[in-house]
């Protein structure tokens, strides 16, 4: 039997690489608008790279799992960065941040990559 993605799982996962990496690497040099966005919710300037470290390797580990027919990479990786988005949600919404931002769609996007893996 041989291991088949699907076009959908794919498409979702480069799309998620590109964007959560992009997101990454803004960490490790932050634009006044990333340090604004972290001090409202009371995020440490200090912890900026390991949160970038986090998504990055959210991020390699979707591209590992594309390119070496190990499922179970991408499928940790992608569980991995729905845990992150999600605690990144929680975050600003204890701080009374309630307003649609980032990292909603990047935690979209992770969900969407997780599912469509699930199912192909």
């Amino acid at each position: 039997m041989a291991l088949t993605m699907s076009s959908a799982y794919i498409g979702a996962s480069i799309l998620t690489i590109v964007a959560v990496g992009i997101s990454a690497a803004g960490f490790f040099r932050p634009p006044e608008a990333i340090l604004e966005s972290m001090a409202k919710v009371d995020v440490e300037e200090s912890w900026l790279p390991m949160l970038g470290i986090l998504k990055a390797t959210g991020a390699l580990g979707l591209l590992i799992g594309i390119g070496v027919p190990i499922p179970s990479v991408g499928t940790a990786a992608a569980v991995g960065l729905v845990v992150y988005f999600v605690g990144a949600a929680i975050v600003h919404l204890r701080a009374g941040d309630y307003s649609v931002s980032g990292q909603h769609v990047y935690l979209l996007l992770a969900v969407a990559t997780l599912i469509l893996d699930v199912v192909s």
